[in-house]
């Protein structure tokens, strides 16, 4: 069997997971212990992430004409890539949560909703709450002026009374 027949399914696994994604981050995992790389791959699953290691020619054949191309200048030495398709800074959020405690994590770059940023911009967008904190925020901001506006009327109905 040929080389190219064995690389096929691989490149075509990682398409499969690329599509569709909303954030996709590429990290430099080296120098992990076995016992960091399990926790961090629990923290991933437990969030719907895909998080692996494939090998960087694998990867590039399978961004290559797609909007995630601009990680290829970022596939160098030992590279594991994490792809979620329903929140986009999650996968962010998590790396820069775990190498807090794990220094030889880092991220290279990542995807964003279409956007290509590099390690700064990504470390930047590891600190935006996830969506439904967001949401909750802005729902709380909400209520407050009308959960005011109800206690001064309640005040002046038994004042009055």
């Amino acid at each position: 069997m040929a080389k190219v027949e064995l690389k096929k399914p691989i490149v075509e696994e990682i398409s499969a997971n690329l599509e569709g994604a909303a954030g996709v981050v590429l990290v430099d995992h080296c120098g992990l212990t076995v016992e960091q790389d399990t926790q961090l791959r629990k923290q991933m699953r437990a969030e719907g992430i895909v998080y692996k290691v494939y090998k960087n020619t694998m990867l590039n054949f399978a961004i290559k004409g797609t909007e995630f191309e601009p990680l290829s200048k970022h596939l160098e030495g030992p590279s594991a890539v994490a792809i979620s398709k329903t929140d986009a800074t999650a996968p962010a959020r998590i790396i820069a949560n775990f190498a807090k405690n794990a220094d030889k994590l880092e991220i290279k770059a990542g995807i964003v909703e279409g956007s290509y940023y590099d390690a700064k911009g990504m470390t930047a967008i590891a600190n935006v709450p996830s969506r439904e904190v967001l949401l909750g925020r802005l729902l709380g901001s909400m209520q407050s002026p009308i959960a005011n506006f109800a206690r001064v009327i309640n005040q002046i109905a038994e004042k009055e009374a």
